[in-house]
Formats: C-alpha cells, structure tokens, sequence
C-alpha cells in the first residue's frame, strides 16, 4: 500500500488543509490557522522518505487484475479511517472518498517528481461559482433552461502541472512590404505602387513560457485562462495542495518542448512583425527563428474545473485559480438563434434600403 501524507491539527487533530483566503492552513474543526512554515517538518518528511513498491499478491481467479489495467491506478490507505482510495496513477493530492479528509500522495511528488514551485490558489469554491454564473449572463442565445436549471456537476480545484520554459530566440525574417501613392487631374485618377523587401533580424529572449503536462488537461482550455502572474510563486510545499487535487505531469520536459518551441517561434513572428510599420500592406515571405538555451523548470498551478450537463452533453469550465479568467465553451439554442435572425433582418433590410436611397440621391446609381 502506498503512503499518504495527511496534515493534522494539533489542537484538535483534525485533518487541515490550505485556505485561499487567508493563504495559511486552516483547521476547519476548531478554526485555528496555522502558518505554511510551522508544518515544514511534512516537507522534510517528503525529501527525506524512500517510496516503497507495492507487493500486492493477487488470489488465483478468473476474476484476477491484469498487468495493464494494475499500471492504471494506485490504491492508498486514510490515516484517518483506514478506507482506501484508489486514484489515477497520476493523482498526487486529494481527498478521502469516506472521512472527507484532505490528503497528500508523498510518493507521488517525491524525487525527480518533486514541483520547483507552486502558485497557491488564492480564489476559492464560491468565486468559481461566481465566475460561472457571470460566464453565463449577457448571452442571448443561451438556452434560457441551461441558466434557470443549470446545476453544477462537479466543482474541483485542481493544481495542474507545467512545464515552464527559459529559451533565446534568434530570427531572420523577411517581409514584402509596399507603400501606394494615388494622384488625379481632371481626366485620369492615378495610382503608384512601390515594393519593397523588408528584413528583421535580432534575438529575444523567454521566461517561463507554460505548457501544461497533463494529458487529461485539453491546451486550448489551459492556455486561455493565462496568463498567471509568477511574481506570486513560492517554492514548493506539500502544505499548500491539502484540500485540493493536484496531478504530477505524465508528458515529459522533452515532450512538452515542441509545444513550448512553436509558441516561442509564433510570439518571436508577432514582435518582428510589429516593428515593420509605415507600409499600405506587409506580407511575410520567409522566416528562420533557431530557439536554443532552454532550460525547464516544474510547477503546479491553480485551476477551478467546473462541469455541467445539459441534453447528455458535458460541457467544462476553467478558471484561474489566481487572477479568475474564465473560459469556457456553451452551447446555443436554435430556436432562440432562429427568432434573432428573423428580428435582425429586417432591420438590415431597412438599413440596405435607406443605403440604396442615399447612393441614388448622390448619382452614384
């Protein structure tokens, strides 16, 4: 059985875990809260500890686990109620399905898995909620059941983990530009179009440029709700995960790297692109941008997933666990699209007429 890192109160020996609002651990029996350096010794105990490999002896049956469905989960066992919690075999933080108590897989985030930093969550259960409810409202074409009967599925905070990139850019690319010069007299009406080759070339330089190493997490949902502000980072705790989930990657540092490369390469293109004004239009003809130096650092990050259900369709909601960005895709209802374009054409209608008359009053038709 693998082990189970479980914070307890030392007032009243409840399970405690860590509070967004006031940034400290909180025991929510006897409300005492306790400062994230008074618990170091839980840390010590995560550097220090040896993980142990499971020697799990099956009885002969029929019914008996395979090697490939064992690698899928891990079972642990409560410190509190003995009950034992079966999660994915990349499940770090959660809590115990029997006793409600928040726990900490150690074995998960010991050694080389073990995060740089983390950002803790700052915004709590009730501001994902808040965040859901104002994604909701403003939208007319949102099924009006969808808002009124709307219940939440699952509300969970999560730590996701990312890979954070350090990297040099260096580019050379070249635009064709031009510049248009229009003149007339009374017969004709001119036009003058010069071209010109444009070249951009220099270095750039990336600062922890994240790519989320989860699998299970999609990265359009995770790179719309950056940017996350580092400046609030703090070295890695096991404190700061009691009472929220948190996965450890399962994509590599190597893995990740492409992602992190081409998103180097499209914000390297974007800068250039902007130093080159002045011109009617400007298209890029070649680009050569050589990322190297990189250097990868681990950390988890706060993130509110939010699901609901609406006609057997889930629909899943992120939010910034730190500064509150939502994102999330909602569904439309036809009936409701239908009347709107109905009630927006003839308004449109009226507005190409009024057009029309304007065009023949001044002679142009």
């Amino acid at each position: 059985m693998a082990e189970l890192l479980e914070y307890k109160c030392p007032c009243c020996g409840g399970a405690i875990g860590f509070d967004s609002r006031s940034q400290n651990l909180k025991c929510p029996y006897c409300d005492t809260e306790f400062d994230i350096d008074t618990l170091k010794h839980y840390d010590e105990d995560l550097i220090t500890s040896t993980p142990t490999e499971e020697d799990t002896e099956w009885e002969s049956s029929d019914n008996q686990w395979s090697d490939e469905e064992q690698d899928g989960f891990r079972v642990y066992s409560c410190d509190s109620c003995g009950g034992e919690i079966v999660a994915e075999e990349t499940t770090s933080a959660t809590s115990c399905p029997y006793c409600g108590n928040p726990v900490v897989m150690k074995e998960q985030l010991s050694g080389v898995l073990k995060p740089d930093y983390v950002i803790p969550f700052k915004l709590d259960k009730k501001a994902a909620k808040a965040g859901l409810l104002k994604h909701l409202s403003g939208k007319p074409l949102l099924p009006k059941i969808f808002k009124d009967e709307n219940h939440i599925d699952e509300i969970k905070g999560m730590y996701v983990p990312f890979w954070l990139f350090d990297a040099d850019a260096d580019a050379n690319i070249r635009y064709k530009a031009t510049r248009v010069r229009s003149w007339s007299d009374t017969n004709y009406i001119y036009t003058e179009t010069q071209y010109y080759s444009v070249v951009r070339g220099g270095d750039i330089g990336f600062e922890r440029v994240p790519v989320d190493g989860s699998s299970k997490m999609p990265d359009d949902l995770m790179q719309s709700i950056e940017p996350y502000d580092f400046s609030e980072a703090v070295d890695f705790k096991t404190a700061y995960l009691a009472g929220f989930l948190a996965d450890k990657y399962d994509i590599t540092a190597d893995e990740s790297a492409k992602q992190a490369n081409a998103r180097m390469k499209r914000s390297t293109e974007i800068k250039f692109a902007d130093t080159v004004y002045g011109y009617a239009s400007v298209v890029p003809e070649s680009s050569n941008v050589k990322i190297h130096n990189g250097q990868a650092k681990y950390a988890l990050y706060p993130v509110w997933i939010l699901n609901t259900t609406w006609k057997d369709k889930k629909y899943i909601f992120a939010m910034n666990g730190q500064t509150g960005k939502f994102v999330g895709d909602l569904p439309i209802d036809k009936k409701a699209a239908f009347l709107w374009f109905l009630g927006l054409t003839p308004v449109c209608s009226i507005a190409a007429y009024a057009v029309s008359l304007l065009l023949r009053f001044l002679g142009f038709i």
